[in-house]
């Protein structure tokens, strides 16, 4: 799912969340990939004239015309989308007793497997938001003989999870210990340790389908150590795509660490996004006059055609973001909707939630 698809499919289901009926009238139907559209067409003929036994004659009357107009809008198929169609129609006025009945569709970017009909108090959205979530995640560990952190890599987001300190004692002995016993007291307590975090380890990754690979990372010697003498069990050793030397082992190592990974992430959301944010702060800095954020100033880019890449925050204006949209695919724009969650967001926060780059800048100035 790209992050266009992302978008209108988050709008959607925004959108539609809102919308509550007095009674059992909004209709949902999901018709998965590879059926008949004409079939569900007589379907919904027959839930019409099952319709007219509703007893209250005002939800009857809404049922009734939710239908027809899903009925209406699913003749404009000729055959059902590669990955399905999801409709909702229903009678969306403010005031019981008027009519403004709307009808929604989407084909999902990923392909339906369910058929539904449901007639309820509000739209059936569980199937569509299921979509928007991130199942796939990395593991992360960062790890030195003081301390480590786990975390997971999901989506554009990092998710701590744990952090443990060890018992290891410093480098400097008490008096009256001989060296090699102090040592020996290093060696036993970092070995405690590290069998503490592989089973750590262990409890957040084992038997999880959904794992695409670990990351270790942490300063020294320590991280292969501790991966080269078996501390993870071997389904979980075998998923180490990388090993990073990076300097701190708390929750600002996991972030440390992701930007070490770059190289075995390149195809990941999270990394694209940074390189998209990166390269708008860098053309900010290296020539100013390359860039715009506010939204008049990107509108107007946008409308004479200057503009070769958009960044829109997550939560920026819906109806603003539309409009941005709209203009960016008449003129061929690349358009990115950058995370809230991650440290490229709240950089594109300052700017207001917008920015771009552009090919040439339009008032005369390269």
């Amino acid at each position: 799912m790209d992050d266009k698809q992302r978008y209108q499919l988050k709008k959607l289901i925004n959108e539609l969340s809102k919308y509550r009926a007095r009674h059992t009238e909004l209709v949902s139907v999901y018709i998965p990939s590879g059926y008949d559209i004409n079939s569900i067409i007589n379907h919904l003929a027959e839930e019409q004239g099952t319709a007219t036994n509703i007893k209250s004659k005002t939800t009857q009357k809404n049922v009734i015309a939710a239908l027809e107009r899903m009925i209406q809008h699913l003749r404009l198929f000729k055959q059902t989308p590669p990955h399905g169609l999801a409709v909702f129609s229903g009678n969306v006025a403010k005031r019981e007793g008027d009519l403004n009945v709307k009808v929604w569709s989407i084909e999902p970017p990923m392909p339906l497997n369910i058929r539904i009909y449901r007639c309820d108090k509000e739209f059936v959205l569980e199937p569509l938001e299921e979509m928007l979530e991130v199942k796939d995640f990395y593991g992360l560990i960062v790890i030195d003989k003081r301390e480590a952190t786990i975390g997971i890599l999901k989506g554009k987001v990092i998710i701590p999870i744990m952090h443990v300190k060890s018992a290891v004692p410093g480098k400097t002995r008490a008096g009256g210990q001989s060296a090699a016993r102090f040592q020996r007291l290093r060696e036993l307590a970092a070995l405690d340790f590290y069998k503490k975090v592989g089973a750590l380890a262990k409890d957040a990754f084992f038997g999880k389908p959904e794992l695409k690979g670990i990351i270790l990372g942490g300063p020294g010697p320590t991280k292969d150590e501790f991966f080269s003498k078996n501390y993870l069990v071997d389904e979980l050793k075998r998923k180490v795509i990388g090993i990073k030397d990076i300097t701190y082992t708390d929750e600002f190592g996991l972030q440390e660490l992701l930007e070490k990974s770059e190289d075995l992430l390149q195809n990941e959301e999270v990394i694209k996004e940074k390189e998209v944010v990166n390269k708008f702060l860098q053309t900010l800095s290296k020539n100013p006059r390359l860039v715009g954020y506010g939204f008049d100033e990107i509108k107007r880019y946008l409308s004479v055609g200057a503009v070769d890449t958009l960044l829109i925050s997550e939560d920026f204006d819906d109806e603003k973001s539309d409009e941005l949209v709209k203009l960016a695919e008449d003129s061929g724009v690349e358009v990115h909707f950058i995370s809230n969650d991650t440290r490229e967001g709240a950089q594109l926060k300052q700017f207001g939630g917008l920015g771009a780059i552009l090919r040439y800048n339009p008032d005369g100035d390269y």
